[in-house]
């Protein structure tokens, strides 16, 4: 009986975190399941505080993340950026397309993939309309700042949400999550690349006018600020790496940089503390509560279990079989039912297996990429892709669901294999 009330609760809360009706929040429906989780049975007190143990790093760093790059955004830093890669491809479509996909992967290791994904777009939707391209010829740049920004979301624990769960939940730590994440996340890079530029081979501009686009400085609403940033990114990613040495939660080097970063952007015209403060992420604090709570539940009622039981027998054919299946089941769960509670739920899984050694490793690597890319297959897939659709839908830019998971599908299934590829080959040289 627990496992049926676990299932329809998780089932419920999920379908109330996707259809988000009358815009209600994530985090008061996680939160609810949660909840109705407790009264229920199917989970404990103890199991609340076990769960707030899990999380509380991962999401407290996703918060500080976002918010350095909304500063970042204020004063136009991306911007400038974007409009640099631009000129830097010289009047040439298909090597601005790189260029673009380039900062959007470097944009989401530093800043996660919503960063990537939710303020790159919009930033590169504007600057090709200005260079007067067609709809046509459009389409292909937006769907790569989407694609680019969740499938170059692997080199760093900061890249992804997904990823500080997982690091955190198997004690990874930063420095070794970033050495075994090196070769997959530039198998990733090129094989979207790659897969992009052939997907959308007959609609790339060949050529255009750079001297439509306005000069990259123009960009910059606080030359004080934009000094100041290249300071606070340096300081942040050296902060990561020390963390990792030090045994320091990343989530107290990213609140240090993001306080000190707020307090210097109070004094500029261009930053506004008050609105960057309130689109800060909070929700997600309560929804990523909430959500490991629930599936909790499926952990207590033996659900779990079972998962792992599928998980040892798809390690019989060896590690790259292993490797192989792990991250495929990984990303078709994300694609169905979300990344982040497929990831939870991935995790206690492989905890529950009796797998140890290089194995053991490859599965929490694999799960990792699995959630990552896997959302990219379906509109529902991942709550940044969700507002990402919505943001491009003000834009003039609408995309259905069925267009969506047609394109997702085709271009995602070959770039989650070479990047498993990747993993695999990184597992046989770090071991």
């Amino acid at each position: 009986m627990s496992a049926v009330l676990a299932i329809i609760i998780f089932v419920l809360t999920l379908t109330l975190v996707i259809w988000q009706p009358r815009n209600l929040s994530i985090g008061w429906s996680a939160c609810g399941g949660a909840l109705l989780a407790s009264l229920v049975g199917v989970v404990h007190l103890n199991d609340v505080w076990t769960v707030a143990g899990i999380i509380w790093n991962a999401t407290l760093s996703f918060v500080a993340i976002i918010i350095i790059s909304l500063i970042l955004d204020h004063i136009g830093f991306f911007e400038w950026a974007a409009l640099h890669m631009a000129r830097l491809a010289r009047g040439h479509g298909i090597r601005m397309f790189v260029f673009i996909s380039i900062l959007g992967a470097v944009i989401s290791a530093l800043f996660a993939n919503d960063g990537g994904a939710l303020i790159l777009t919009p930033i590169v939707l504007a600057m090709v309309r200005a260079l007067k391209f067609d709809e046509r010829r459009v389409f292909p740049f937006v769907m790569a700042c989407g694609f680019i920004a969740d499938t170059t979301s692997l080199p760093l624990v900061v890249s992804n949400l997904v990823n500080i769960v997982s690091a955190d939940f198997f004690g990874i730590s930063f420095g070794k999550y970033a050495l075994h994440m090196m070769i997959p996340t530039i198998f990733s890079l090129i094989a979207s690349i790659a897969v992009l530029y052939f997907y959308f081979r007959k609609d790339w501009p060949h050529q255009y006018d750079s001297s439509d686009l306005k000069e990259p400085s123009l960009a910059l609403k606080d030359i004080r600020m934009f000094h100041i940033s290249w300071f606070v990114l340096i300081i942040l990613v050296a902060g990561y790496f020390v963390s990792s040495l030090l045994k320091i939660p990343v989530s107290f080097i990213a609140l240090t940089i993001a306080f000190i970063f707020l307090l210097l952007g109070s004094r500029s015209h261009s930053v506004q503390t008050g609105k960057i403060l309130r689109s800060a992420p909070w929700a997600i604090v309560f929804f990523s509560l909430g959500m490991y709570v629930v599936v909790y539940g499926l952990r207590n009622a033996g659900i779990i279990q079972l998962l792992a039981n599928v998980i040892e027998e798809g390690t019989k054919g060896g590690l790259f079989a292993g490797t192989l299946m792990m991250g495929f089941v990984s990303a078709v769960l994300s694609a169905l039912m979300n990344n982040l509670p497929t990831v939870m739920i991935n995790a206690l899984s492989i905890d529950a297996t009796s797998i140890t050694g290089v194995m053991h490793r490859a599965l929490v690597y694999a799960n990792v990429v699995g959630a990552d890319l896997g959302p990219k297959m379906t509109p529902i897939g991942s709550l940044a892709t969700l507002l990402w659709l919505h943001v491009l839908s003000e834009k003039g830019v609408k995309i259905k669901w069925g267009q969506y998971f047609k394109i997702g599908v085709v271009i995602t299934i070959p770039v989650l294999f070479v990047t498993l590829v990747g993993v695999y080959l990184s597992i046989l040289l770090f071991r």
